[in-house]
């Protein structure tokens, strides 16, 4: 009767080939306590990384090593790339989209030489966060092996 009450469910994306796992199981208290939110991590195992949304690229960190798509709602997912990886730099990072640039989900944002970044960073893990600011009532996560695009979440 009221369904058009009823919360949309909108899916995030996997931004990346890899083993989906908990964002518990992070070693970065930061991440794993979900101070900056909450969410999944991948385990890479390619190396371009895309939007997990469509929307604008509302941040991307001046070392490449994170990025923030808004949709034009109520969503804000940030891309992770690997742990401690600010150190680097901006070695084994490439930009390939700027912040404003409208996107959809799938499309490449950084390239990354995953074996420079497993070599030199504490870890290669990516946590995918919704932001704090998201308006979102529940996650359902799927931790599972996943290719780029693969649904990992689903919000509402």
């Amino acid at each position: 009767m009221f369904g058009f009450l009823k919360r949309k469910v909108r899916e995030i994306k996997s931004p990346v080939d890899g083993q989906v796992v908990a964002l518990e199981s992070v070693d970065d208290d930061v991440f794993s306590q979900k101070m900056v939110g909450d969410g999944v991590a991948i385990i890479p195992m390619s190396n371009v990384f895309t939007a997990p949304i469509d929307g604008v690229v509302s941040k991307i960190f001046s070392t490449n090593h994170a990025y923030s798509i808004k949709s034009t709602k109520d969503l804000e997912v940030m891309v992770h790339i690997g742990l401690e990886t600010v150190a680097l730099e901006g070695k084994g990072f490439e930009r390939l989209a700027n912040e404003g640039d409208e996107v959809k989900a799938g499309d490449p944002i950084i390239r990354v030489d995953l074996a420079y970044i497993r070599e030199h960073a504490k870890d290669i893990i990516t946590p995918i966060i919704i932001s704090d600011e998201s308006d979102v009532k529940s996650i359902d996560k799927r931790l599972n092996i996943v290719k780029s695009q693969d649904m990992i979440m689903e919000v509402s």
